[in-house]
């Protein structure tokens, strides 16, 4: 649902567009900057979740935009955060960064986030980020976002990356995906409920319906939590070691939604600690890739993350420690404890140490599973249709007892 505005189009004479969503003040007197965009008395737009405003349309790189915010966040947001999309309104497909920033009082650019994405009106139109910023941020005098009249001023800035063909072929895509997302959070036809503990609260919880069938065939370890209903109503269990925000990705993962990067890189520990407690793999393997690719291993670290990674079956983010430790076992030896690491962990550091003589190889024959990286070991387990989360060991078994039977 939108909101009504008012368009004040400003052409300046480098090509760059201003745009006023609202009423202007008449005193109104800025400095142009490319593709800005100011949307006035921001403070008395509703916060109420799934309601946005948007700009006018308008021209940068030869092509039609439009911007998009939620001061309350849309349905994906966590709480208190307002959600931002940059909307392609032209025809074709072209792939684009860019990026949308909050510009200060003082003419600062804050909160900058950029992203790497391609915009086609035949199938993904609108990118952004559900969690942008804190609403209560933005209103906050002390940060300085919002002048004297409530104008919250963004810049959108934006090259293309790629001209892809305008002639484009329409095919639709099979529609489970996007039905399955249509049911999230539908109490008309939810059958089950999760009331989950707010954040850094004790007492307050929020409820989350969800479709027990749904569950049974996605995230079983959640469907086991509630009992057969057989009377038609309503089933609500608590969910007290996940908080809300987390809680809410997980559910949207089992039903077919995907997770930003950015959260991802956040919040990827306490997603791994739910994922792996309900048994949800792919999310919790995309939250150990985010984890490893954004955590640097130091001596002062190593050991935590080993024995992190060992109690959640974190093979991934497991090899790397090894890798670390045996590319830096010299030093390793006179600055690390190893008094609180279990034994069966030796396996895997000989394992480790074997990769480094390899030099990153990879298995040739294809059949040592012993010596496969975890990259390698998953991409088997996957193309046989088998489990791919545990630890190495797990991995291994699996496999073998696969290839003997084949």
């Amino acid at each position: 649902m939108s909101y009504s505005v008012h368009q004040l189009v400003h052409e300046i004479d480098t090509g760059s567009t201003t745009l006023e969503v609202g009423t202007p003040p008449p005193s109104s007197q800025r400095k142009p900057f490319a593709c800005k965009v100011f949307f006035h008395r921001f403070h008395e737009l509703s916060a109420e979740r799934d309601q946005y405003v948007r700009s006018p349309e308008f021209e940068c790189n030869g092509r039609k935009w439009r911007l998009h915010v939620y001061p309350g966040g849309n349905v994906l947001a966590s709480e208190g955060y307002a959600s931002v999309f940059l909307e392609f309104c032209s025809q074709g497909t072209c792939a684009v960064i860019y990026d949308i920033a909050i510009q200060s009082v003082a003419g600062y650019s804050l909160n900058r986030w950029k992203a790497n994405q391609i915009f086609s009106n035949f199938t993904e139109k609108c990118w952004g980020w559900n969690d942008y910023m804190k609403r209560s941020d933005i209103l906050n005098l002390g940060s300085n976002l919002l002048d004297g009249n409530g104008t919250l001023a963004m810049v959108v800035s934006m090259t293309v990356k790629e001209e892809l063909s305008s002639v484009q072929t329409f095919v639709p895509k099979n529609p489970l995906i996007r039905k399955m997302q249509g049911m999230f959070l539908d109490e008309s036809t939810a059958d089950v409920s999760f009331d989950v503990k707010v954040n850094d609260t004790k007492t307050s919880s929020v409820s989350f319906q969800a479709h027990s069938q749904i569950l049974q065939g996605f995230a079983p370890m959640l469907a086991d939590l509630f009992e057969s209903n057989l009377g038609g109503e309503m089933i609500s269990v608590p969910i007290t070691d996940v908080n809300s925000d987390i809680f809410r990705l997980l559910l949207w993962y089992v039903y077919g939604g995907q997770t930003e990067e950015e959260v991802l890189r956040v919040h990827a520990k306490e997603i791994i600690d739910a994922a792996d407690k309900y048994a949800i793999v792919n999310l919790k393997l995309e939250a150990e890739a985010a984890y490893v690719n954004s955590t640097t291993i130091t001596m002062d670290n190593v050991i935590d993350n080993l024995l992190y990674a060992d109690a959640r079956n974190c093979a991934l983010l497991k090899e790397v420690v090894m890798d670390f430790l045996a590319e830096n076992h010299d030093e390793a030896v006179r600055k690390v404890s190893f008094d609180d690491v279990p034994g069966h962990i030796v396996k895997d550091l000989l394992v480790a140490f074997g990769m480094s003589k390899r030099e990153g190889k990879c298995n040739e024959e294809g059949k040592d599973f012993d010596t496969m990286r975890v990259s390698e070991l998953r991409v088997k387990l996957d193309k046989m249709g088998l489990d791919v989360d545990g630890s190495r060991e797990a991995m291994i078994k699996a496999l073998r007892k696969s290839s003997k039977q084949s």
